[in-house]
């Protein structure tokens, strides 16, 4: 497997850079300026009072309104920070697949996750990063050194254990492992239970975080444009089917988009992102197309 700093090509970085995306992600679609964002805790700059409500900091309860007007506020600040990101790679057995000579689903999403973290840091952003299969393998909490890019691209580089999938599970540790809003980008073949997965997405919504999914396939899933009878397995399992693809396919491609239709449904109705992919469309592609349809929506 190459290095992950070999997916960080010189033209890679010069199309992010061109974007000028100055902190534009944010958890309430993107900033409006430079590292002003409406998060709640501490600041030198108060901002209003909101009603208490249960789960919120005791700590902010302004208790001088509480004894003027016997009801529970809690004090929001605008706060002059960076943003903090968590990169979500799924390194499951499942996305060390590839149909042909190209890029595995993994080498796919360590390509995104890598130029994205380098385009983050490069504006002093922090970045922390989260590489799981059936459990959390590596935890890096947010940072915005150059240091973390570097500690980020050595653990991307480090052969995955190759476990099964148990995205939902992980998917709720890490939610209940960030307190602090801020944005989660997951990079998945979103292969595991799909109700499952949808509520725990909804979990990571319900925490306050920004939500970025994109949905790595490999070509030859995203289109299965086999011509000649095939031998399918489970890489996890170990479960194969020999089937002709002429005859299964029609049905297979309505079944995808059905999967992709809910969880684009199910994301975007809650003000999150779904970015379905496949391995056929350069990553430096993908990436700055993505990058660029937010722009256009900020």
């Amino acid at each position: 497997m190459p290095t992950a700093e070999s997916y960080l090509r010189p033209e890679v970085i010069q199309q992010v850079r061109r974007l000028d995306l100055k902190a534009r992600f944010i958890v309430e679609g993107f900033m409006a300026g430079l590292h002003d964002s409406p998060y709640h805790g501490f600041s030198v700059e108060f901002s209003e009072h909101r009603k208490y409500v249960p789960g919120d900091d005791p700590s902010l309860i302004d208790y001088n309104a509480w004894a003027r007007t016997d009801k529970l506020y809690v004090r929001k600040y605008r706060a002059e920070t960076n943003l903090a990101c968590h990169l979500l790679v799924d390194q499951s057995s499942s996305m060390d697949f590839a149909s042909g000579a190209g890029l595995t689903k993994l080498e796919y999403a360590i390509c995104l996750a890598a130029a994205l973290g380098y385009l983050m840091t490069s504006q002093q952003d922090a970045v922390g990063l989260v590489t799981f299969d059936e459990q959390i393998r590596n935890f890096m909490p947010p940072h915005s050194t150059r240091r973390q890019l570097t500690s980020i691209l050595a653990a991307l580089a480090r052969p995955p254990v190759g476990g099964k999938t148990r995205l939902a599970e992980v998917l709720h540790q890490v939610a209940r492992r960030v307190p602090k809003r801020g944005l989660m980008i997951l990079f998945s073949d979103l292969l595991d239970n799909e109700a499952a997965v949808v509520e725990a997405l909804h979990h990571i919504l319900f925490r306050g975080h920004d939500l970025i999914v994109f949905h790595i396939l490999d070509e030859m899933e995203a289109n299965f444009s086999y011509t000649a009878p095939v031998c399918l397995e489970d890489p996890e399992s170990g479960q194969s089917l020999t089937t002709d693809p002429e005859a299964v396919r029609a049905d297979y491609l309505e079944r995808l988009a059905a999967f992709r239709s809910r969880f684009r449904r199910e994301l975007e109705g809650r003000k999150a992102s779904f970015v379905p992919v496949d391995t056929s469309l350069p990553f430096d592609k993908a990436l700055t197309s993505f990058l660029l349809s937010r722009r256009r929506k900020a």
